[in-house]
């Protein structure tokens, strides 16, 4: 067991501040037990604590650090970008190279905006998706989280699937009745929401693939058929990029599965980690966004220099030739080897993997939607979480959420984890 004296006294002296002790509800550990760890340094694969222990890190500040911690390239144009100043509100050239770069990446990304979050990304694609079809209904997918904004935390995964809430506490009745719910994977479901509420429907919402339920695949035809229902009815279809965009390949969900959506949402991995999202699509769409258009949003630190800045080096480095290749190949050797140790344990689990993204759902059937993910022992997934963590592994601390691979994971790494997670699966 690792010593965490320092951490459980900074988790006493900030739950005098901080709801819980925390800035986000997942780092409190209520799923799983235990004291958090408090971090004051990540390097390459690693993360460090204030007691001094170490962790190969399978977090990843949820997902954009798919270069590591703290990569070298990034750091340095950082540091110059500092000296620089900090932010402007005003524009920038930073703004057009990074612009170019994601377009590049996403070419259904004619016209884009920078924001400073995901959520930001996924609420502001919302509003205009309602401005251009004049309509109001918005249809996510049960256990799909996009963000903690009115309208989108109905039926949501996440850290609202971890600890169990309510579809939408605080949130007006009159603002969920905008949303309707279909399960992940399930078109008949869909078709028979859209016959239902005839030319009321603005967007279909969807991560390609889904990661806030814990990781689940499109099925077979399941995003062409959103894409054939939308263009039929006239609503927009919105791929929630944030954790599969430049993830699952360097365009995203959208080019691996050759599906053009008419908006994308992209997350923190565009800023190397830092606070940053985008939201853009079709030119004729967001050419209804202020001030071009009567769609009102702005930011003062929406396209700050510091995001910019990392962002840019960070697509830099992913553009390389054999990069995606090599993460594959990582990820898909670590989910057969995952898949060995939990044969081995005997124990009733599962690994879901979409690149280098990965779960470990503790169930033996196969989970396919968000109704098959909750069948998982969720009191085995903290034993095992806890089993890794004391073996200095830094899994998600959740049974909902992805765990993410990096370049910065070396084979050793790897090898020391699967080591950990077939003793942690011992002793469940």
């Amino acid at each position: 067991m690792k010593d965490m004296t320092n951490s459980r006294r900074l988790l006493i002296e900030a739950q005098q501040f901080l709801p819980g002790g925390v800035d986000s509800p997942v780092r409190a550990f209520k799923a799983v037990g235990g004291f958090p760890p408090f971090m004051v340094r990540g390097k390459g694969s690693r993360l460090f604590d204030v007691d001094g222990n170490e962790y190969i890190d399978f977090v990843c500040s949820w997902g954009p650090l798919i270069l590591g911690h703290s990569p070298p390239t990034v750091n340095a144009a950082l540091k110059k970008a500092v000296d620089n100043g900090t932010s402007f509100g005003a524009a920038t050239e930073l703004e057009i190279i990074m612009a170019r770069l994601v377009n590049r990446a996403f070419p259904s990304m004619e016209m884009l905006r920078f924001v400073s979050s995901g959520t930001e990304a996924t609420m502001s694609a919302i509003r205009l998706a309602r401005a251009f079809t004049n309509r109001d209904m918005i249809l996510k997918f049960d256990g799909g989280y996009h963000g903690h904004s009115d309208s989108l935390l109905v039926k949501a995964g996440s850290g609202v699937a971890t600890f169990g809430l309510p579809d939408s506490p605080g949130v007006p009745a009159s603002f969920a009745r905008e949303t309707v719910v279909a399960p992940y994977n399930n078109l008949p479901a869909v078709t028979a929401m859209f016959k239902a509420n005839p030319g009321r429907i603005a967007a279909i919402i969807v991560e390609p693939v889904a990661a806030n339920m814990g990781v689940v695949n499109p099925a077979p035809g399941f995003l062409k058929g959103l894409r054939d229902i939308t263009e039929s009815s006239g609503a927009l279809l919105i791929f929630d990029e944030v954790i599969s965009g430049f993830r699952l390949d360097f365009g995203g969900a959208q080019a691996l599965f050759g599906i053009k959506p008419d908006l994308t949402c992209l997350g923190k991995i565009i800023g190397g980690g830092l606070p940053v999202g985008a939201y853009g699509g079709r030119r004729d769409i967001m050419q209804m966004i202020s001030p071009l258009g009567p769609v009102y949003q702005a930011g003062t630190l929406s396209g700050n220099p510091l995001a910019m800045t990392a962002g840019i080096e960070t697509i830099k480095e992913l553009s390389q030739s054999g990069i995606y290749e090599e993460l594959e190949t990582k990820s898909y050797e670590f989910g057969l080897k995952l898949n060995e140790e939990i044969k081995k344990s005997g124990v009733k689990a599962r690994v879901n993997r979409a690149g280098s993204l990965l779960t470990i759902f503790f169930t033996d059937q196969p989970v396919t939607d968000y109704a098959s993910a909750r069948k998982s022992d969720t009191v085995a997934f903290a034993k095992f979480f806890q089993g890794l963590l004391s073996r200095g592994i830094y899994w998600p601390p959740s049974q909902f959420e992805a765990a993410f691979l990096s370049l910065a994971h070396t084979d050793a790494d790897l090898e020391i984890a699967l080591k950990a997670i077939g003793e942690s699966l011992a002793v469940i």
